[in-house]
């Protein structure tokens, strides 16, 4: 026992002739007998009460597949004999002998780990040496067999810890028997047989993979082979694109032979490219044949790289942490075991052709600034963002190949890293993705933009919505779309960030802006920017008036205001004036087509998807200031709610009013029930000190989890600034995984605290509400035409200390109201921009 037996055979019924037998006398000795079914030949055993048949989908991807197959060996136990179909028939479903050898390599250890016996087979000629050569090393016993008119013959080219002094000869089957050919004549004819089968030429080198793209060149030079071209984008989708049936229409609709070759050209490894890149490619695309606007003069170039997804996966495998893998997969180890993973991830090692591919890769890039995104097989996906769950790196490139080198592998490494982090962990259960294949396949750009001195940044960068969920206006159309936009990097308008503020453009009306009087304009601006250090070489953030004071920006006139007033109190000071200026956008948004052309686009593309879409962009102008725009990223976004209408009752006492406005709320037309209001009270809040804060967000988490599912718990959690802040003084420090179980936040305005609402439309953390579906409303109590009943709530009975005991010293700063038997509703109407939260009783 604790064999695993590989045949390498010419066709799978000279397999079928030893696996009959095998399975006989294995049954014959009251062994069990597994047989493991994903091929598409015939089967090898028939169905018999005696054999437990699995009949597994390898369509479903290698982690899914290969996860049930450990799943079954690892139920089944000890001294069980095993069958599995022929392993070449997996190239079918994954494309690359890579991955084949990844799962013996995986598979053959831990069967002999439980002292059982399989057998495998694999047809010759299909493989590349380098695969075969994986599972000779790997496995115990290793069989060439070959069928010359009838007459078999074996081969045997390993067999571990055996040894007689025929073993290694070639065997003729006679009967049960097999017959070592000890005479030379029949040996040299029998030997010179095989040599003239194994004669295949160049093509036996190549990997699966490559012989299908060998084949789609040669379908290209031929004009004629038009069929075959359509045939072989379908083919070739498939292996690059991913499995998701309407991304796979649209690339089908808009992705030409030629363009999936160019894609091949410049990918890393093997596998697919990620939702990401998938998305990037398939919006230019959509513009570019777009035949009522001439985008190729609006778009800059983009100059992508891409790592394919089943680095990933080899990366893994050798690094031997499979098995650590397969233990996080359980419930028990989901989160757990994860920690102890990422932290090995970080320190791994690639393969040495990833490296060299690597390195090819950088010297193309020489010392340009490159981002590094993640991008993986479920990301940028119908129903499924993943914003801000996995990591993405700058890179400013400086210093010496080596070190530039070695920057880059580190990064590669996080990035495949946060595929562990908690927040992706629980994102993916939540969302019923847990065992569900996500390989990280990753993005490699060149980042747009321009030196300017030491600094590398483009003029302006963004976040664009193709449908504005949170218009703050009566009269705006949630239709027309809105944008997000900061000067410098565009890491500023994709997160949260503390005390700063984008410009937020509302595609109908852009030159509104969501606050109240002309002062908030200097509070509610954007007053720092992240840009590239290349003297310094790493990512920076800088104050604005820094960076426009140097006359680095050529186009100021068009992002910043001049601050007139700022210059008179500096002279009333005493003061010599200074230039001090205020980005408004205001003149891009007035003289220049930007906002048109930005429309034009979401909603193009928009119109394709069939879906509402999220898209993420660079502007920089040319020589000739001439505007270009860099479109980053594509994905659909959802909308879930937000074209019905809801009727929202007019006459109703204010006492029993509990939330009353116009606009300011995000998450469509809703009328929803609640169970439990979680308050957390601004001025006992602001009177914490750091730590404390810190605690209150844990105690969040907690109270959170106890929710549990939304849908038997209906929750509102109130608090002051913004939540999910990483600065306590701005609001309520938590992650988005400790309040992913409510059904409704809300974000309320604090003046004496400095904590104000952040309505950060098109950020991450915008993105996880969208897609939880959790209702959005920013609360200012003081604005004349806002009721926020803070009174009723005083008089309710906190809860907190009968659900959390050892919490109960922040009952003053954290109160948890049952409203149950209060009839407490949520209702929103997207269309009147109205929303009310009342008592029905």
């Amino acid at each position: 026992m604790g064999d695993n037996v590989v045949f390498q055979v010419d066709d799978i019924d000279d397999y079928k002739k030893f696996v009959e037998p095998y399975a006989q006398a294995a049954l014959a000795t009251n062994h069990r007998l597994v047989y493991m079914r994903f091929a598409n030949h015939p089967h090898l055993l028939e169905e018999n009460k005696q054999i437990k048949i699995y009949k597994l989908n390898a369509n479903k991807g290698f982690e899914f597949f290969s996860t049930q197959v450990h799943n079954i060996i690892r139920s089944e136990g000890q001294n069980v004999f095993y069958v599995f179909d022929c392993l070449s028939d997996l190239l079918m479903s994954w494309a690359t002998d890579l991955m084949i050898g990844n799962f013996f390599v995986i598979t053959c250890p831990y069967l002999f780990e439980l002292n059982t016996v399989a057998y495998f087979a694999i047809l010759r000629s299909r493989h590349s040496f380098k695969t075969v050569a994986r599972i000779r090393e790997t496995t115990q016993v290793l069989l060439d067999i070959y069928n010359n008119n009838g007459k078999i013959c074996v081969h045997p080219l390993k067999a571990w810890k055996r040894y007689t002094p025929t073993m290694f000869l070639p065997h003729i089957m006679d009967g049960e028997n097999f017959i070592p050919l000890l005479n030379s004549a029949d040996t040299a004819s029998i030997l010179s047989y095989l040599t003239d089968k194994n004669a295949t030429g160049g093509v036996r080198n190549l990997d699966y993979w490559d012989r299908i793209f060998l084949q789609a060149n040669n379908i290209l030079e031929n004009p004629k082979a038009v069929q075959e071209r359509q045939d072989m984008v379908e083919t070739l989708s498939r292996v690059l694109i991913g499995r998701e049936k309407r991304m796979l229409s649209l690339v089908k609709e808009y992705f030409s032979l030629e363009d999936l070759l160019e894609i091949k050209k410049r990918l890393i490894g093997t596998g697919f490219i990620g939702g990401k890149s998938v998305g990037m490619l398939l919006a230019r695309n959509i513009l570019r044949q777009d035949p009522t606007f001439d985008w190729d003069t609006e778009l800059e170039l983009h100059d992508s790289f891409y790592i394919g997804s089943d680095v990933f996966y080899s990366y893994m495998v050798q690094n031997g942490w499979w098995k650590l893998l397969m233990a996080q997969k359980t419930d028990e180890g989901y989160f757990e075991v994860a920690k102890e993973l990422k932290s090995k991830m970080i320190h791994g090692v690639f393969p040495d052709e990833v490296k060299e591919q690597f390195q090819l890769m950088l010297e193309y890039f020489g010392q340009s600034p490159i981002i590094v995104r993640s991008s993986s097989l479920l990301e940028d996906a119908f129903g499924n963002a993943f914003a801000g769950k996995y990591e993405s790196y700058f890179c400013p490139n400086q210093g010496t190949p080596e070190e530039r080198y070695r920057h880059f592998e580190e990064v590669v490494r996080k990035i495949f890293a946060s595929t562990m982090n908690e927040d992706a962990l629980t994102y993916r259960r939540q969302r019923g993705l847990a065992q569900q294949d996500e390989q990280m396949a990753l993005l490699v750009q060149r980042v747009s933009g321009s030196h300017r001195g030491t600094y590398f940044f483009p003029d302006l960068a963004g976040v664009g919505l193709s449908y504005n969920t949170f218009v703050w206006q009566k009269g705006m159309d949630p239709k027309a779309g809105m944008l997000r936009l900061v000067f410098g990097l565009g890491t500023r308008a994709v997160n949260r960030v503390e005390n700063d503020y984008p410009r937020i453009v509302a595609l109908d009306a852009p030159l509104i802006k969501p606050f109240v009087n002309h002062e908030d304009m200097y509070r509610f601006t954007q007053k720092e920017a992240d840009i590239l250090n290349l003297e310094d070489n790493e990512f920076k953030t800088l104050p604005v008036q820094n960076l426009l004071n140097e006359k680095s920006e050529a186009h100021l006139n068009l992002l910043a205001s001049h601050d007139a007033a700022a210059n008179e109190y500096m002279q009333s000071l005493g003061r010599s004036p200074q230039d001090v200026w205020v980005l408004t956008f205001d003149e891009l948004l007035s003289t220049t087509p930007f906002a048109q052309t930005m429309s034009r686009m979401l909603k193009t593309l928009e119109s394709i998807y069939r879906y509402p879409v999220d898209i993420e962009f660079t502007v920089n102008f040319d020589a000739e200031g001439k505007m270009r725009i860099n479109l980053l990223q594509c994905r659909p976004f959802q909308t879930k709610g937000h074209y019905s209408r809801v009727e929202l009752p007019e006459k109703i006492v204010k006492s029993k009013i509990l939330i009353r406005q116009e606009a300011n709320f995000m998450g469509g037309s809703v009328y929803q029930a609640i169970s439990r209001i979680i308050y957390i009270h601004p001025q006992s809040y602001a009177a914490l000190n750091l730590s404390e804060k810190f605690e209150v967000a844990r105690l969040i988490g907690k109270l959170n989890r106890q929710i549990g599912h939304r849908e038997a718990t209906p929750t509102v959690l109130l608090g002051p600034g913004r939540w999910g802040t990483t600065t306590p003084s701005m609001g309520v420090p938590v992650k988005f995984s400790e309040i992913n179980n409510v059904t409704a936040i809300g974000e309320i305005a604090y003046q004496d605290g400095d904590l104000i609402p952040d309505l950060s439309f098109g950020t991450h953390f915008f993105q996880d509400m969208v897609e939880m579906d959790i209702f959005y409303m920013a609360i200012y109590p003081d604005r004349n035409d806002v009721i926020f009943n803070t009174a009723w709530m005083e008089k309710q009975l906190n809860i907190l200390a009968d659900l959390m005991p050892d919490y109960a010293h922040f009952a003053d700063v954290v109160r948890v109201y049952d409203v149950r038997t209060k009839d407490l509703r949520l209702l929103s109407d997207i269309v009147t921009q109205k929303m009310i939260c009342f008592l029905g009783k």
